[in-house]
């Protein structure tokens, strides 16, 4: 089994965060989601899996306060502080495998950009989605991303698992409601095209 630690680390060590395959100068969908969901600026959100993204970047610019960035690399989440400079002390950094996050805190929203899709073994979903459950407030939203059907197989050497509105709703089971699906043709920075699907649920009061 591959130490995901260590390969993102060396995904990292050996690219510049331009220039691996799913970064985006700006993240239009998400963005746009999260504008969707009608949170106030002060409210919590978690980008998972954000460490080299630069949707931290623009939740800043557009006024939102209360940030979190979980990533399992560290050399990722070092190039956004870099990147962000004095604004960094306003974010809250969290290093961890997503598997078993422990939340100091819930959110109103939980981002997750092409994490989920590269658990390919049950386990490791089921554990995903009890750290979700966990940390996501009852009447919070969840928006998604993955793969879709069609898209690619694989990504950074990776084996990776495509999903559509059936497979995902069955994965999170009865205490999400799906809001919205999104498609997204998403260019590469090498020009290639990569199929995305973008979710977006509320996950249901108790």
């Amino acid at each position: 089994m591959t130490d995901r630690k260590s390969h993102w680390e060396n995904i990292y060590q050996g690219k510049a965060s331009n220039d691996v395959s799913w970064y985006q100068k700006e993240p239009i969908l998400s963005l746009d989601l999260i504008r969707v969901t009608r949170i106030v600026k002060d409210e919590p959100i978690i980008d998972a899996g954000g460490g080299a993204s630069l949707l931290v970047d623009y939740l800043c610019r557009g006024g939102y306060t209360n940030l979190s960035v979980l990533d399992i690399s560290g050399k990722a989440l070092a190039s956004t502080k870099e990147r962000l400079a004095e604004l960094s002390s306003q974010i809250t950094w969290h290093e961890a495998d997503i598997t078993n996050f422990v939340a100091p805190q819930t959110y109103s929203v939980w981002h997750d950009r092409a994490v989920f899709h590269f658990l390919t073994e049950s386990v490791d979903r089921r554990k995903y989605i009890e750290v979700l459950n966990r940390s996501l407030k009852p009447g919070g939203h969840l928006i998604i991303a993955a793969f879709a059907v069609g898209g690619p197989e694989k990504c950074s050497g990776l084996d990776i698992v495509q999903y559509d509105v059936d497979k995902i709703s069955r994965e999170l089971g009865k205490g999400f409601q799906l809001q919205e699906v999104r498609d997204e043709i998403h260019m590469t920075p090498a020009d290639k095209e990569q199929k995305f699907i973008y979710f977006r649920f509320t996950r249901q009061s108790q």
